[in-house]
């Protein structure tokens, strides 16, 4: 019985130390991902790749928060919430909504003068690592979650599970084109990333705010 509840305490603190590589992993892989996007998306004028590689840096942003959630939370889980979480909360929300705003009056303006992209295939092939990527990290962190039955844990693989949803945005806006050649799919990807960047913006402040400390909504 001692052997047992040693091999259990042994097993816990290996996965307290699996949590944060998670999240750096996460915050690095986001970082890539962003720079690797906004080129692409700039250089092809390609909208919804563009939009993705700036939500990309914002959840590196996000990412930094979770990270100091994790530490926190494996130090003392009575501990509140720091003012460094709560300040990248903010910042995480406020730079989903300018997204959203930036988006929208851009996809306005190329459905307005029938913009069409240079190609989306680096769209494609971003969107297809990204969605493989972030499954990956999606099941990790279930893991890790499940086996510390850590709620916050279990609320970050759901917030990763958006990012999942937004990369198939990316995908299916990048197929269309690439395939039928209609340049408004491009804005309507575009829209799509602004859905999932409200909602995102929505829950950073909620979780400032102590609304639902802690938590995600799975969409």
């Amino acid at each position: 019985m001692w052997f047992m509840m040693n091999q259990a305490q042994s097993d816990l603190q290996k996965y307290w130390l699996y949590a944060p590589w998670l999240a750096l992993f996460t915050i690095f892989y986001n970082l890539a991902e962003g720079v690797i996007s906004i080129y692409f998306g700039a250089q092809d004028e390609t909208l919804t790749l563009f939009g993705f590689g700036i939500d990309s840096f914002i959840e590196v942003m996000s990412g930094l928060g979770i990270l100091a959630m994790i530490l926190r939370i494996r130090k003392d889980p009575e501990v509140p919430r720091s003012q460094f979480e709560r300040t990248a909360l903010r910042i995480t929300g406020t730079s989903f909504y300018m997204l959203a705003a930036g988006l929208g009056a851009t996809a306005l303006y190329n459905l307005f003068t029938a913009h069409k992209p240079t190609t989306t295939i680096p769209g494609l092939i971003i969107s297809l690592i990204s969605i493989a990527i972030m499954w990956l990290l999606v099941m990790g962190k279930r893991k890790v979650g499940q086996t510390l039955r850590s709620t916050p844990i279990l609320a970050d693989a759901n917030c990763t599970k958006v990012c999942i949803y937004m990369s198939v945005v990316l995908l299916v806006s990048s197929l269309i084109y690439h395939f039928a050649g209609f340049g408004f799919v491009d804005s309507l990807g575009a829209i799509g990333l602004i859905y999932f960047s409200i909602n995102e913006g929505k829950e950073a402040f909620e979780k400032a705010a102590n609304v639902g400390d802690d938590c995600c909504v799975e969409e």
